[in-house]
Protein backbone atom coordinates (compact mmCIF):
# COMPACT_ATOMS: atom_id res chain seq x y z
CA UNK A 1 0.00 0.00 0.00
CA UNK A 2 1.52 3.26 -1.06
CA UNK A 3 1.95 6.26 1.58
CA UNK A 4 0.17 9.14 2.05
CA UNK A 5 2.08 12.69 1.00
CA UNK A 6 1.61 13.75 4.56
CA UNK A 7 2.84 9.80 5.29
CA UNK A 8 6.10 10.12 3.03
CA UNK A 9 6.63 13.75 4.62
CA UNK A 10 6.94 12.02 8.27
CA UNK A 11 9.23 9.01 7.02
CA UNK A 12 11.40 11.73 5.55
CA UNK A 13 11.85 14.05 8.40
CA UNK A 14 11.60 11.22 11.58
CA UNK A 15 14.38 9.60 9.72
CA UNK A 16 16.70 13.10 9.30
CA UNK A 17 16.01 13.86 13.11
CA UNK A 18 17.09 10.04 13.84
CA UNK A 19 20.11 10.03 12.11
CA UNK A 20 21.12 13.45 13.67
CA UNK A 21 20.14 12.43 17.17
CA UNK A 22 22.09 8.81 16.80
CA UNK A 23 25.38 10.43 15.14
CA UNK A 24 25.30 13.23 18.14
CA UNK A 25 24.37 10.47 21.06
CA UNK A 26 27.93 8.90 19.84
CA UNK A 27 31.12 9.90 21.43
CA UNK A 28 33.26 12.05 18.73
CA UNK A 29 35.03 10.11 16.60
CA UNK A 30 38.75 11.53 16.08
CA UNK A 31 40.55 11.12 12.46
CA UNK A 32 42.60 7.43 12.46
CA UNK A 33 45.61 7.39 13.37
CA UNK A 34 46.45 5.69 9.74
CA UNK A 35 44.07 7.35 7.45
CA UNK A 36 46.63 8.92 5.80
CA UNK A 37 48.59 5.93 4.84
CA UNK A 38 47.72 5.09 1.06
CA UNK A 39 49.76 1.41 -0.19
CA UNK A 40 50.62 2.78 -3.19
CA UNK A 41 53.37 5.64 -3.02
CA UNK A 42 55.10 5.08 -5.96
CA UNK A 43 55.69 8.21 -7.85
CA UNK A 44 55.08 8.53 -11.76
CA UNK A 45 57.37 11.08 -13.68
CA UNK A 46 58.28 12.53 -10.64
CA UNK A 47 54.72 13.60 -9.18
CA UNK A 48 54.98 11.79 -5.62
CA UNK A 49 51.82 9.13 -4.63
CA UNK A 50 51.41 9.57 -8.79
CA UNK A 51 48.80 7.15 -9.39
CA UNK A 52 46.64 8.28 -6.07
CA UNK A 53 47.46 12.16 -7.65
CA UNK A 54 46.89 11.62 -11.21
CA UNK A 55 43.84 9.50 -10.51
CA UNK A 56 41.79 12.85 -9.61
CA UNK A 57 42.33 13.86 -13.20
CA UNK A 58 38.16 12.52 -14.18
CA UNK A 59 36.81 14.88 -11.61
CA UNK A 60 37.66 17.24 -13.07
CA UNK A 61 36.81 16.07 -16.97
CA UNK A 62 33.06 15.16 -15.58
CA UNK A 63 32.88 18.24 -13.73
CA UNK A 64 33.41 20.70 -16.51
CA UNK A 65 31.30 18.19 -18.82
CA UNK A 66 28.24 18.27 -15.70
CA UNK A 67 28.30 22.28 -15.91
CA UNK A 68 28.22 22.39 -19.67
CA UNK A 69 25.39 20.03 -19.52
CA UNK A 70 23.76 22.46 -17.30
CA UNK A 71 23.77 25.31 -18.72
CA UNK A 72 23.33 23.88 -21.97
CA UNK A 73 21.02 25.79 -24.47
CA UNK A 74 20.02 24.21 -27.54
CA UNK A 75 17.25 26.10 -29.33
CA UNK A 76 16.19 22.18 -30.59
CA UNK A 77 16.06 20.48 -27.06
CA UNK A 78 14.21 20.73 -24.13
CA UNK A 79 15.77 21.99 -20.65
CA UNK A 80 16.42 18.87 -18.36
CA UNK A 81 15.03 21.33 -15.86
CA UNK A 82 11.17 21.56 -15.24
CA UNK A 83 12.12 24.95 -13.34
CA UNK A 84 14.12 27.30 -14.22
CA UNK A 85 15.92 27.21 -10.44
CA UNK A 86 16.18 23.49 -10.32
CA UNK A 87 19.78 23.52 -12.00
CA UNK A 88 21.63 25.84 -9.32
CA UNK A 89 21.98 22.63 -7.65
CA UNK A 90 23.46 20.74 -10.80
CA UNK A 91 25.70 23.67 -11.11
CA UNK A 92 27.22 23.55 -7.16
CA UNK A 93 27.40 20.04 -7.56
CA UNK A 94 29.22 19.74 -10.37
CA UNK A 95 31.99 23.24 -9.63
CA UNK A 96 32.72 21.03 -6.66
CA UNK A 97 33.41 17.90 -8.24
CA UNK A 98 35.64 19.80 -10.71
CA UNK A 99 37.33 21.00 -7.25
CA UNK A 100 37.36 17.99 -5.71
CA UNK A 101 40.25 17.25 -8.23
CA UNK A 102 42.47 20.16 -7.30
CA UNK A 103 41.75 19.53 -3.77
CA UNK A 104 42.44 15.89 -3.86
CA UNK A 105 45.51 16.10 -5.75
CA UNK A 106 46.88 18.50 -3.50
CA UNK A 107 46.28 16.21 -0.60
CA UNK A 108 47.55 13.31 -2.17
CA UNK A 109 50.74 15.26 -2.78
CA UNK A 110 51.92 14.89 0.35
CA UNK A 111 48.58 13.61 2.68
CA UNK A 112 48.45 15.05 6.35
CA UNK A 113 45.37 16.57 8.03
CA UNK A 114 45.96 20.42 7.04
CA UNK A 115 45.56 19.18 3.23
CA UNK A 116 43.20 16.60 3.55
CA UNK A 117 40.68 19.69 4.82
CA UNK A 118 40.82 20.82 0.80
CA UNK A 119 39.98 16.73 0.07
CA UNK A 120 36.70 17.36 2.26
CA UNK A 121 35.28 20.28 1.61
CA UNK A 122 34.37 20.44 -1.89
CA UNK A 123 33.02 16.91 -1.72
CA UNK A 124 30.83 18.07 0.78
CA UNK A 125 29.38 20.55 -1.01
CA UNK A 126 28.58 18.12 -3.70
CA UNK A 127 27.27 15.77 -1.35
CA UNK A 128 24.80 18.04 -0.07
CA UNK A 129 23.70 20.12 -3.65
CA UNK A 130 22.74 16.67 -4.79
CA UNK A 131 20.47 16.40 -2.18
CA UNK A 132 18.74 19.70 -2.75
CA UNK A 133 18.52 18.74 -6.17
CA UNK A 134 16.66 15.80 -5.51
CA UNK A 135 14.66 17.82 -2.99
CA UNK A 136 13.37 20.21 -6.17
CA UNK A 137 13.07 17.63 -8.05
CA UNK A 138 11.06 15.05 -6.21
CA UNK A 139 9.81 17.18 -2.96
CA UNK A 140 9.18 20.50 -3.79
CA UNK A 141 11.12 23.73 -5.35
CA UNK A 142 10.71 25.71 -2.78
CA UNK A 143 11.68 23.87 0.05
CA UNK A 144 14.82 22.90 -1.54
CA UNK A 145 15.23 27.05 -2.47
CA UNK A 146 14.79 27.41 1.30
CA UNK A 147 16.80 24.86 2.10
CA UNK A 148 19.70 24.91 -0.52
CA UNK A 149 22.16 27.69 1.18
CA UNK A 150 21.64 26.44 5.17
CA UNK A 151 22.72 22.56 3.64
CA UNK A 152 25.88 24.66 1.84
CA UNK A 153 26.63 26.30 5.05
CA UNK A 154 26.21 22.91 6.97
CA UNK A 155 28.33 20.99 4.36
CA UNK A 156 31.02 23.69 4.51
CA UNK A 157 31.07 24.07 8.09
CA UNK A 158 31.57 20.22 8.83
CA UNK A 159 34.81 20.37 7.38
CA UNK A 160 37.07 23.42 8.92
CA UNK A 161 35.10 22.23 12.23
CA UNK A 162 36.75 19.03 12.19
CA UNK A 163 40.11 20.64 11.45
CA UNK A 164 39.40 22.47 14.26
CA UNK A 165 38.77 19.91 16.75
CA UNK A 166 41.74 17.90 15.63
CA UNK A 167 44.71 20.56 16.08
CA UNK A 168 43.28 20.61 19.88
CA UNK A 169 43.47 17.01 20.24
CA UNK A 170 39.99 16.24 20.49
CA UNK A 171 39.24 14.90 17.31
CA UNK A 172 35.03 14.88 16.01
CA UNK A 173 34.37 13.42 12.23
CA UNK A 174 30.65 13.17 13.69
CA UNK A 175 29.71 16.68 11.36
CA UNK A 176 31.33 15.08 8.58
CA UNK A 177 30.04 11.90 8.31
CA UNK A 178 26.47 13.21 8.84
CA UNK A 179 27.00 15.47 5.62
CA UNK A 180 28.14 13.00 3.62
CA UNK A 181 26.17 9.59 4.92
CA UNK A 182 23.73 11.21 6.23
CA UNK A 183 23.01 13.01 2.89
CA UNK A 184 23.28 9.39 1.12
CA UNK A 185 20.46 7.91 2.92
CA UNK A 186 18.33 10.58 2.27
CA UNK A 187 18.88 10.72 -0.96
CA UNK A 188 17.82 7.17 -1.15
CA UNK A 189 15.01 7.94 0.95
CA UNK A 190 13.59 10.16 -1.86
CA UNK A 191 14.09 7.82 -4.14
CA UNK A 192 12.22 5.32 -2.48
CA UNK A 193 9.32 7.57 -1.01
CA UNK A 194 8.49 10.08 -3.72
CA UNK A 195 7.69 9.26 -7.22
CA UNK A 196 9.87 11.07 -10.08
CA UNK A 197 9.54 13.93 -12.68
CA UNK A 198 12.17 13.62 -15.05
CA UNK A 199 13.32 10.29 -17.03
CA UNK A 200 16.89 8.84 -16.30
CA UNK A 201 16.57 7.75 -12.86
CA UNK A 202 18.47 4.72 -13.06
CA UNK A 203 21.43 6.88 -14.15
CA UNK A 204 21.12 7.83 -10.66
CA UNK A 205 20.67 4.88 -9.09
CA UNK A 206 23.93 3.74 -11.40
CA UNK A 207 25.85 6.65 -9.91
CA UNK A 208 24.45 5.94 -6.18
CA UNK A 209 25.70 2.19 -6.75
CA UNK A 210 29.19 3.18 -8.60
CA UNK A 211 29.48 5.47 -5.51
CA UNK A 212 29.06 2.52 -2.98
CA UNK A 213 31.67 0.45 -4.81
CA UNK A 214 34.20 3.11 -5.00
CA UNK A 215 33.72 2.80 -1.01
CA UNK A 216 34.46 -0.60 -0.88
CA UNK A 217 37.54 0.22 -2.70
CA UNK A 218 38.38 2.36 -0.54
CA UNK A 219 38.52 0.33 2.43
CA UNK A 220 40.46 -2.70 0.27
CA UNK A 221 43.17 -0.15 -0.75
CA UNK A 222 46.07 -2.81 0.49
CA UNK A 223 44.52 -6.02 -0.39
CA UNK A 224 43.50 -4.75 -4.00
CA UNK A 225 46.97 -3.27 -4.61
CA UNK A 226 48.38 -6.77 -3.55
CA UNK A 227 46.73 -8.49 -6.32
CA UNK A 228 49.26 -7.68 -8.83
CA UNK A 229 50.73 -4.56 -7.81
CA UNK A 230 49.25 -2.52 -10.64
CA UNK A 231 46.45 -0.23 -8.79
CA UNK A 232 45.68 0.38 -5.51
CA UNK A 233 41.95 0.42 -3.99
CA UNK A 234 42.55 4.12 -3.20
CA UNK A 235 43.30 4.67 -6.90
CA UNK A 236 40.38 3.04 -8.10
CA UNK A 237 38.27 4.68 -5.92
CA UNK A 238 38.71 7.80 -7.52
CA UNK A 239 38.26 6.04 -10.69
CA UNK A 240 34.30 4.90 -9.75
CA UNK A 241 33.85 7.71 -7.66
CA UNK A 242 33.84 9.99 -11.19
CA UNK A 243 32.38 7.56 -13.19
CA UNK A 244 29.47 7.92 -10.71
CA UNK A 245 29.14 11.29 -11.76
CA UNK A 246 29.38 10.43 -14.78
CA UNK A 247 26.06 8.66 -14.71
CA UNK A 248 24.35 11.87 -13.31
CA UNK A 249 25.66 14.13 -16.38
CA UNK A 250 24.02 11.32 -18.57
CA UNK A 251 21.22 11.27 -16.41
CA UNK A 252 20.84 14.82 -17.45
CA UNK A 253 21.21 14.67 -20.66
CA UNK A 254 18.58 11.88 -21.07
CA UNK A 255 16.28 14.36 -19.73
CA UNK A 256 16.32 16.29 -22.89
CA UNK A 257 14.25 16.09 -26.09
CA UNK A 258 13.42 17.32 -29.54
CA UNK A 259 11.27 20.83 -29.14
CA UNK A 260 7.65 20.00 -29.51
CA UNK A 261 8.03 16.53 -29.51
CA UNK A 262 6.13 14.65 -26.33
CA UNK A 263 7.53 12.25 -24.86
CA UNK A 264 5.72 8.97 -24.99
CA UNK A 265 2.64 8.00 -23.33
CA UNK A 266 1.56 4.69 -22.61
CA UNK A 267 -1.62 4.34 -23.15
CA UNK A 268 -4.17 3.87 -20.84
CA UNK A 269 -2.43 5.94 -18.59
CA UNK A 270 -3.19 9.32 -16.29
CA UNK A 271 -1.53 11.52 -18.86
CA UNK A 272 -2.63 9.64 -22.25
CA UNK A 273 -6.56 10.27 -21.28
CA UNK A 274 -5.58 14.20 -20.55
CA UNK A 275 -4.24 14.51 -23.21
CA UNK A 276 -7.51 13.02 -25.32
CA UNK A 277 -4.90 10.53 -27.05
CA UNK A 278 -6.31 7.31 -25.50
CA UNK A 279 -7.95 5.30 -28.37
CA UNK A 280 -12.23 5.25 -27.42
CA UNK A 281 -13.65 2.61 -25.88
CA UNK A 282 -15.41 0.37 -28.46
CA UNK A 283 -19.21 0.19 -27.66
CA UNK A 284 -20.38 -3.49 -26.90
CA UNK A 285 -22.23 -5.23 -29.37
CA UNK A 286 -26.02 -5.46 -28.87
CA UNK A 287 -27.10 -8.99 -27.24
CA UNK A 288 -27.83 -11.17 -29.73
CA UNK A 289 -29.29 -13.70 -27.32
CA UNK A 290 -33.30 -14.24 -27.91
CA UNK A 291 -35.46 -12.60 -25.62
Amino acid sequence: MSLSVSGRHAGLVLTVVGMVAGVFALAPIPQGSAAHLMVDGRPFFGIPNGFDVLSNIPFAAVGLLGLATTFATHASRSSPFSDRWERWPYAVLFANVALVAVGSSYYHLAPDNARLVWDRLPMSMAFVALLAALLAERVSVPLSRRLFVPLLVAGAASVPYWYWTEIRNAGDLRPYILVQFGSLVVIVLLLVLYPARHRGTRYLVAGLGAYAIAKGFELSDGPIFAFGGIASGHTLKHLAAAAGVACLVVMLRVRTRPVGVRPAVQPGSAASRRRGTEPPERSRPLSSSPV
